[in-house]
């Protein structure tokens, strides 16, 4: 059915709605990634500390949040998955084509995901059950061996059950009551955290280096880092947003949703610098470890420190709760364009998604210096690859595509995203002019085209 620019979108045929409440706190334990509990926390210490902080706050408020709010806008108007959503709001089938990369990206996204969140798990039992934390261990040869064996993969189909499972539930039945129990959970584990990591001989160093202000460590490159974490961190360009925005009802605000978003997400990045950093400089274990901060330093803190089996387990437990929400928005598009486009059940959706998911995360979960990571392309093992294709190159085209539709091509974005005058005139200004060039230059700097 052709529905020009200037007629509203059908009606869906589904009834599955959020709470406002309840999209809220889906939307919020979709942006409450991995990354975030070691990577924000490294770049804001390495780049300036709360300087860094202040300029991400900046893109955050120019890039990532009118982004995400054109996302949510595109899902309620279009009442659709991240494909047909355009295309009710145009008319236009190639729109419908443009939106199926961002239902591409969630699903190769989903596919390796889910063997870092097996990780989490993994790590959970592990910690409290005191079988990592031993005196004298090799963390790092631990992980090593962990990674090279075959149990990842067995973890990463126990994220995918769960998974799974809370989406065949439904949205309302499922997704929004995973993340009423867990979001709350998350929040208060991290605060348990944050206060014994802030207790800890010597945190007061810890602190400062993650929030003392240098500017002079602020350049090109800061601001790129910036932008592009500020993108990522909210979950933007793989139709995440979007298809929860599809279950908004017309009657929530989708501009103070996006504020209480994007507030939920820069707490959290807050909080965990103040669990990582503390914990980091009490036991003299270096900041820039990246992923292997985790998995491989942090377990020699909690193995020193008082009840360090219970502290450890909270913090993979925070990890497999942030990797566990994030997992359940990213399984939705693919299972939601599955329903629309094949006429399946949710629940039948959810099962051969979820299977092909997983036959396609093998791979990635048996590269980590396991048997098939000898297997190389452009220097980049099939994780890693699979890591940069999406992160890289299909968000960010991803969120180009939805800046220049909202921007240009759509042309009731306005009225339903209830923004008029002032702020709706910003907000167009943002995505048909600034979004755009910052997302290209973005890009071009991820794949080393421009260099700063």
């Amino acid at each position: 059915m052709k529905n020009n620019q200037g007629n509203s979108a059908p009606k869906s045929k589904s009834i599955e709605r959020f709470s406002r409440s309840g999209f809220i706190l889906a939307a919020i334990g979709s942006s409450v990634g991995l990354g975030n509990m070691w990577k924000f926390p490294y770049i804001t210490g390495k780049h300036g500390g709360a300087a860094f902080f202040l300029l991400f706050i900046v893109c955050l408020i120019i890039v990532g949040l009118p982004i995400m709010l054109a996302e949510m806008t595109i899902g309620r108007g279009g009442r659709g998955n991240a494909s047909i959503s355009f295309v009710n709001l145009t008319g236009k089938k190639y729109w419908g084509a443009f939106g199926l990369l961002s239902i591409l990206t969630a699903f190769m996204i989903m596919s390796y995901y889910a063997v870092v969140a097996g990780w989490t798990l993994h790590y959970t039992i592990e910690s409290f059950t005191g079988l990592l934390f031993q005196s004298g261990s090799d963390y790092k040869a631990k992980f090593t061996t962990f990674a090279a064996g075959y149990w990842p993969i067995f973890w990463q189909a126990v994220v995918m059950l769960i998974s799974g499972w809370v989406i065949a539930k439904g949205v309302s039945g499922g997704i929004e009551k995973f993340n009423k129990i867990l979001i709350p959970g998350f929040l208060i584990i991290l605060l348990i955290l944050m206060f014994r990591s802030l207790t800890l001989p010597g945190a007061a160093e810890g602190v400062s280096f993650f929030l003392k202000p240098d500017f002079s460590k602020l350049d090109a490159e800061s601001a790129l880092i910036a932008l592009g974490h500020a993108f990522f961190s909210l979950s933007l360009g793989m139709g995440c947003m979007l298809t929860y925005g599809s279950y908004v009802d017309k009657k929530q605000s989708l501009g103070l949703a996006t504020l209480a978003i994007g507030l939920g997400d820069l707490v959290y990045a807050l909080i965990a610098g103040l669990v990582i950093f503390p914990t980091v400089f009490s036991y003299g274990l270096a900041p820039g470890e990246g992923v292997g901060l985790a998995f491989m330093a942090l377990p020699v803190a909690f193995s020193q420190m008082p009840f360090g089996s219970f502290f450890g387990g909270l913090f993979f437990l925070l990890l497999a709760i942030a990797a566990l929400t994030s997992a359940i928005s990213i399984l939705e598009v693919p299972v939601a364009y599955a329903i629309s486009k094949w006429k399946w059940s949710r629940a039948k959706a959810a099962v051969i998604v979820s299977v092909l998911c997983f036959l396609v995360g093998i791979p990635a979960g048996l590269s980590v210096g396991g048997v098939l990571s000898p297997f190389q392309l452009g220097g980049k093992g099939i994780f890693d690859l699979m890591d940069f294709i999406t992160s890289y190159v299909l968000m960010p085209i991803g969120g180009l595509i939805v800046t220049l539709f909202t921007g240009y091509a759509w042309k009731r974005a306005g009225e339903e995203a209830g923004l008029t005058g002032f702020w709706y005139r910003a907000w167009m200004f943002l995505l048909r002019f600034v979004a755009p060039i910052l997302i290209v230059f973005v890009f071009l700097y991820s794949v080393g085209l421009i260099k700063v």
